[in-house]
């Protein structure tokens, strides 16, 4: 047993004008505000909907309704409908998206692009309900539009619901995580860095170091000239 009744509004409507139940009766009923109720009754809402019976259909008795407009405390009970609506079956493919939206779609992807990369192209078809040609053609800048398109918010486009939205994100991100890499590169630690043996950095050799010595220089000279003399003398 539901909560309402089949089509609340047109079920009101004939209750409205069939019955002398109270506007409370009616909205409790129907599972609608008495406010309302009250402008079906004054012809300002559910204008051109037709009254549904809900007596032909077995959700009312007419002794039900006798009951509740002798009493205006009486709420209504909602009896077992005989009619029997098929269960609908789930589709599998893209989510359904009203042709007025349709071309709204390229915009969402866009954003779910830029704002979500982690999000996969099953996940973003079942979003948006698209192809994965019209994601490939407006991540790669192909798409036929992709100059006049706009970012926009699946959810504030009425594409997809908050909560969808966010059991793709947090899908996505458990099976992907995230790492943060900084240019593409990783920086060495101080250690590495001012390693002596690194090929930059340059430590003259001992024997190098003498021969920069000034005094070491003028000592060697003073021999060698020395050794040149007693050659001579020889």
């Amino acid at each position: 047993m539901s909560n309402a009744p089949l089509m609340p509004k047109a079920t009101a409507v004939w209750l409205v004008d069939n019955t002398a139940l109270t506007f409370d009766q009616v909205a409790d009923f129907t599972k609608m505000h008495p406010l309302e109720v009250r402008a079906i009754a004054d012809g300002d809402a559910a204008q051109g909907i037709k009254g549904m019976d809900p007596i032909s259909n077995g959700q009312l008795t007419r002794e039900e309704i006798e009951r509740g407009e002798r009493d205006p405390e009486y709420r209504l009970k909602l009896q077992e409908s005989k009619v029997v609506l098929p269960t609908a079956a789930k589709k599998k493919g893209p989510r359904y998206t009203p042709v007025s939206r349709r071309h709204e779609r390229p915009s969402a992807i866009l954003w779910l692009v830029r704002n979500h990369p982690e999000l996969k192209d099953a996940q973003i078809m079942r979003l948006v309900g698209t192809t994965k040609t019209t994601i490939a053609s407006v991540r790669d800048r192909t798409h036929w539009n992709a100059s006049t398109l706009t970012p926009m918010d699946p959810v504030t486009l009425g594409l997809c619901s908050q909560i969808e939205l966010d059991f793709e994100v947090q899908r996505a991100a458990k099976e992907k995580p995230t790492t943060t890499v900084y240019g593409g590169a990783t920086l060495l630690p101080a250690s590495e860095t001012t390693r002596k043996d690194q090929p930059d950095y340059y430590e003259p050799t001992e024997k190098q170091q003498d021969d920069l010595n000034v005094d070491a220089v003028f000592a060697k000279l003073k021999t060698i000239g020395g050794k040149k003399v007693d050659d001579e003398e020889e």
